[in-house]
Protein backbone atom coordinates (compact mmCIF):
# COMPACT_ATOMS: atom_id res chain seq x y z
CA UNK A 1 0.00 0.00 0.00
CA UNK A 2 1.54 3.10 -1.18
CA UNK A 3 0.97 6.68 0.88
CA UNK A 4 0.75 10.13 -0.65
CA UNK A 5 2.73 11.18 2.19
CA UNK A 6 5.60 9.59 3.22
CA UNK A 7 5.63 11.97 6.58
CA UNK A 8 2.47 10.82 7.28
CA UNK A 9 2.54 7.86 9.84
CA UNK A 10 0.23 5.23 8.89
CA UNK A 11 -2.72 4.42 10.69
CA UNK A 12 -3.85 1.55 12.65
CA UNK A 13 -6.31 0.29 10.49
CA UNK A 14 -4.46 0.67 7.57
CA UNK A 15 -1.55 -1.50 8.68
CA UNK A 16 -4.34 -4.24 10.10
CA UNK A 17 -5.79 -4.38 6.42
CA UNK A 18 -2.37 -4.34 4.93
CA UNK A 19 -1.40 -7.01 7.19
CA UNK A 20 -4.66 -9.01 6.82
CA UNK A 21 -3.90 -8.47 3.03
CA UNK A 22 -0.33 -9.90 3.12
CA UNK A 23 -1.62 -12.59 5.10
CA UNK A 24 -4.41 -13.87 3.10
CA UNK A 25 -2.22 -13.74 -0.11
CA UNK A 26 0.70 -15.80 1.29
CA UNK A 27 -1.87 -18.37 3.33
CA UNK A 28 -3.83 -18.40 -1.07
CA UNK A 29 -0.43 -18.85 -2.47
CA UNK A 30 0.50 -21.46 0.32
CA UNK A 31 -2.99 -23.79 -0.59
CA UNK A 32 -2.20 -23.22 -4.53
CA UNK A 33 1.06 -24.89 -3.99
CA UNK A 34 0.29 -27.72 -1.97
CA UNK A 35 -3.05 -28.67 -4.34
CA UNK A 36 -0.49 -28.63 -7.60
CA UNK A 37 2.01 -30.33 -5.67
CA UNK A 38 -0.34 -33.01 -4.52
CA UNK A 39 -2.14 -33.05 -7.63
CA UNK A 40 1.09 -33.57 -9.33
CA UNK A 41 1.29 -37.28 -7.21
CA UNK A 42 -0.23 -40.06 -7.73
CA UNK A 43 -1.42 -42.04 -4.93
CA UNK A 44 -0.63 -45.98 -4.86
CA UNK A 45 -2.18 -48.54 -3.23
CA UNK A 46 -1.92 -52.30 -2.93
CA UNK A 47 -3.82 -54.65 -5.72
CA UNK A 48 -3.91 -58.20 -5.87
CA UNK A 49 -3.76 -59.62 -9.64
CA UNK A 50 -5.96 -62.35 -9.22
CA UNK A 51 -4.67 -63.83 -12.58
CA UNK A 52 -0.93 -64.34 -10.61
CA UNK A 53 -2.64 -64.89 -6.92
CA UNK A 54 -2.02 -68.98 -5.87
CA UNK A 55 -4.44 -68.61 -2.96
CA UNK A 56 -1.89 -69.49 -0.27
CA UNK A 57 -3.67 -68.26 2.73
CA UNK A 58 -1.05 -65.05 3.61
CA UNK A 59 -4.03 -63.06 2.93
CA UNK A 60 -5.73 -63.93 5.85
CA UNK A 61 -2.54 -64.42 8.97
CA UNK A 62 -0.30 -61.87 7.56
CA UNK A 63 -2.50 -58.36 7.13
CA UNK A 64 -1.44 -55.89 9.91
CA UNK A 65 -5.34 -55.44 10.48
CA UNK A 66 -7.09 -57.71 13.11
CA UNK A 67 -9.06 -58.47 10.31
CA UNK A 68 -7.43 -58.87 6.86
CA UNK A 69 -8.60 -56.25 3.96
CA UNK A 70 -8.54 -58.84 1.79
CA UNK A 71 -11.96 -59.90 0.95
CA UNK A 72 -13.40 -62.82 -1.85
CA UNK A 73 -14.90 -60.96 -5.05
CA UNK A 74 -17.53 -63.17 -6.65
CA UNK A 75 -17.79 -62.28 -10.79
CA UNK A 76 -21.19 -63.40 -11.44
CA UNK A 77 -20.91 -62.21 -15.02
CA UNK A 78 -18.35 -65.95 -15.15
CA UNK A 79 -20.31 -68.04 -12.73
CA UNK A 80 -21.50 -70.65 -13.75
CA UNK A 81 -24.36 -70.93 -11.11
CA UNK A 82 -23.14 -74.57 -10.22
CA UNK A 83 -25.43 -76.84 -7.89
CA UNK A 84 -21.80 -78.50 -7.20
CA UNK A 85 -19.83 -75.03 -6.42
CA UNK A 86 -16.10 -75.91 -6.08
CA UNK A 87 -15.32 -72.92 -4.16
CA UNK A 88 -18.51 -73.22 -1.37
CA UNK A 89 -18.49 -77.07 -0.96
CA UNK A 90 -15.36 -79.08 -0.19
CA UNK A 91 -14.24 -81.86 -2.61
CA UNK A 92 -14.99 -84.83 0.14
CA UNK A 93 -18.88 -83.11 0.52
CA UNK A 94 -20.89 -85.28 2.38
CA UNK A 95 -24.21 -83.20 1.44
CA UNK A 96 -24.93 -80.86 -1.04
CA UNK A 97 -26.50 -78.88 1.60
CA UNK A 98 -25.77 -75.26 3.60
CA UNK A 99 -25.02 -76.96 6.59
CA UNK A 100 -21.92 -76.18 8.30
CA UNK A 101 -20.01 -79.48 7.99
CA UNK A 102 -21.09 -79.08 4.31
CA UNK A 103 -19.23 -75.65 3.42
CA UNK A 104 -15.71 -74.88 2.61
CA UNK A 105 -15.67 -71.52 3.87
CA UNK A 106 -14.46 -71.52 7.46
CA UNK A 107 -16.59 -68.49 8.38
CA UNK A 108 -19.67 -69.51 6.57
CA UNK A 109 -18.75 -66.09 4.65
CA UNK A 110 -20.52 -67.54 1.16
CA UNK A 111 -24.10 -67.46 0.91
CA UNK A 112 -26.06 -70.18 -1.17
CA UNK A 113 -29.60 -69.54 -2.76
CA UNK A 114 -31.61 -71.59 -4.98
CA UNK A 115 -32.73 -69.75 -8.46
CA UNK A 116 -34.33 -72.74 -10.27
CA UNK A 117 -32.89 -76.28 -10.86
CA UNK A 118 -29.81 -76.82 -10.93
CA UNK A 119 -28.93 -73.34 -10.68
CA UNK A 120 -27.98 -71.58 -7.54
CA UNK A 121 -26.33 -68.06 -6.99
CA UNK A 122 -23.62 -67.19 -4.46
CA UNK A 123 -22.65 -64.47 -2.63
CA UNK A 124 -20.15 -63.13 0.08
CA UNK A 125 -20.81 -61.37 3.55
CA UNK A 126 -17.42 -59.09 3.39
CA UNK A 127 -17.82 -58.87 7.07
CA UNK A 128 -17.37 -62.97 7.59
CA UNK A 129 -14.55 -63.18 4.74
CA UNK A 130 -11.03 -63.35 6.36
CA UNK A 131 -9.58 -63.18 2.77
CA UNK A 132 -7.98 -67.09 3.51
CA UNK A 133 -8.40 -68.33 -0.34
CA UNK A 134 -9.88 -71.47 0.28
CA UNK A 135 -13.08 -70.35 -1.76
CA UNK A 136 -10.98 -68.75 -4.59
CA UNK A 137 -8.90 -72.23 -4.73
CA UNK A 138 -11.90 -74.19 -4.88
CA UNK A 139 -13.27 -72.46 -7.59
CA UNK A 140 -10.58 -72.21 -9.54
CA UNK A 141 -9.25 -76.31 -9.29
CA UNK A 142 -13.20 -77.76 -10.18
CA UNK A 143 -14.92 -74.70 -11.26
CA UNK A 144 -14.36 -71.64 -13.82
CA UNK A 145 -12.65 -69.46 -11.36
CA UNK A 146 -15.24 -66.55 -10.57
CA UNK A 147 -13.92 -66.36 -6.82
CA UNK A 148 -10.85 -64.20 -6.26
CA UNK A 149 -9.19 -62.55 -3.37
CA UNK A 150 -8.86 -58.43 -3.75
CA UNK A 151 -7.50 -55.72 -1.58
CA UNK A 152 -10.61 -53.40 -0.16
CA UNK A 153 -9.01 -50.10 -0.91
CA UNK A 154 -11.35 -48.50 2.20
CA UNK A 155 -10.61 -50.94 4.43
CA UNK A 156 -7.05 -51.09 3.48
CA UNK A 157 -4.61 -49.03 5.41
CA UNK A 158 -2.39 -48.89 2.50
CA UNK A 159 1.05 -49.72 4.46
CA UNK A 160 4.20 -48.63 2.41
CA UNK A 161 5.36 -52.34 3.30
CA UNK A 162 2.38 -54.18 2.91
CA UNK A 163 2.96 -57.34 5.14
CA UNK A 164 1.08 -59.34 3.03
CA UNK A 165 3.13 -58.56 -0.17
CA UNK A 166 6.19 -58.95 1.40
CA UNK A 167 5.14 -62.41 2.16
CA UNK A 168 3.28 -63.36 -1.01
CA UNK A 169 5.17 -66.73 -2.90
CA UNK A 170 3.48 -65.56 -6.61
CA UNK A 171 4.04 -62.09 -5.89
CA UNK A 172 0.67 -60.90 -7.03
CA UNK A 173 0.43 -57.78 -4.70
CA UNK A 174 2.01 -54.79 -6.00
CA UNK A 175 1.45 -50.64 -5.89
CA UNK A 176 -0.52 -49.34 -8.40
CA UNK A 177 -1.87 -45.70 -9.06
CA UNK A 178 -5.18 -45.37 -7.04
CA UNK A 179 -7.25 -44.23 -10.57
CA UNK A 180 -6.57 -47.74 -12.08
CA UNK A 181 -9.68 -49.87 -11.64
CA UNK A 182 -9.57 -52.81 -9.67
CA UNK A 183 -7.98 -56.05 -11.72
CA UNK A 184 -11.24 -58.24 -11.94
CA UNK A 185 -10.96 -62.06 -12.86
CA UNK A 186 -12.37 -62.72 -16.06
CA UNK A 187 -11.41 -59.00 -17.54
CA UNK A 188 -7.90 -58.38 -19.52
CA UNK A 189 -5.12 -56.93 -17.65
CA UNK A 190 -4.20 -53.16 -18.27
CA UNK A 191 -1.38 -53.33 -20.20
Amino acid sequence: MSQKNPDKPISRRDFINTGVRIVGSVCLGGLGAAAIVKGGKREMVWQIDPHVCVQCGNCATTCVLNQSAVKCVHAHEICGYCKLCGGYFPPDAESLNTGAENQLCPTGAINRTFVEDPYFEYSIDEALCIGCGKCVKGCSAFGNGSLFLQIRHDICVNCNECAISRSCPSGAITRQPSEQPYLIKGQERPA
